[in-house]
């Protein structure tokens, strides 16, 4: 009775085991690679529709026809160029402008009509075509400002974090100055700064004070006499 040796490929009851076939590797390592391959599809897929999502999908026509702004075959003429290219599309007409905004359902349609129609002739005239620019704004009201002063808006709100309030510095009191000039009486002078062989000096003179006098020559001044204006003649009719 022979048993299972270790190189024979036989299992414990003497039976041959099957060796694993190069074709059942090959299925194993396609059945790993496949969710990798449908990963970075996904990848592209969502960064495809990223794009797509920052294109445009609307169009503004200029260069147009009077007639296309009235309703009428030349309207249904001129809308049945876009519906080849979407069915889902809008048109908004501006007359004063003289410009019809085309709106499609997805960008791809609107860059087709776009490249196609663009300086196309239509009723004598060569069309424009211009992508529709889109301004996100977020809110239909104004941000409000940043709080960098508003601590100087009055009525004051709260201040800024790490704000302190800053102390008036001393004033600077010139006491040399003030005892100069303490001394200085009317008609007197006093010399600030000597005269040097290059310089000047500088002397103050104390003026007299005047208003004492000028007391006096208000009291001593006659008030000016009021004339009254003279009643102009006057003759009635019935004394004439």
């Amino acid at each position: 009775m022979e048993s299972g040796g270790s190189g024979s490929g036989r299992g414990p009851a003497g039976r041959e085991e099957p060796s694993p076939r190069e074709g059942d590797e090959e299925e194993e390592e396609e059945e790993e690679a496949l969710p990798a391959e449908a990963a970075w599809s996904l990848v592209d897929g969502a960064m495809e529709a990223e794009a797509l999502a920052d294109l445009p999908t609307a169009t503004i026509a200029c260069n147009l026809d009077p007639r296309v702004f009235q309703e009428g075959p030349c309207r249904a003429k001129f809308e049945s160029l876009f519906r080849t290219y979407d069915r889902d599309i809008t048109f908004q007409y501006f007359k004063s402008f003289k410009r019809v905004r085309i709106n499609f359902s997805n960008p791809l349609s609107a860059a087709d009509a776009r490249v196609q129609l663009h300086k196309t002739e239509f009723l004598g005239k060569e069309i424009k075509l211009y992508f529709a620019q889109t301004l996100h704004i977020g809110s239909s009201h104004l941000a409000p400002p940043n709080p960098d002063k508003q601590f100087l808006i009055s009525p004051p709100a709260s201040p800024p974090v790490g704000w302190k309030q800053v102390e008036d510095a001393t004033p600077v009191i010139n006491y040399d100055l003030l005892y100069a000039i303490s001394k200085l009486g009317p008609g007197e002078k006093y010399e600030l700064h000597a005269a040097t062989d290059t310089t000047p000096s500088v002397v103050v003179h104390v003026c007299e004070s005047d208003q004492e006098n000028d007391v006096e020559e208000e009291t001593k001044k006659p008030k000016p006499k009021i004339i009254q204006t003279r009643r102009p003649d006057y003759t009635p009719a019935h004394l004439s």
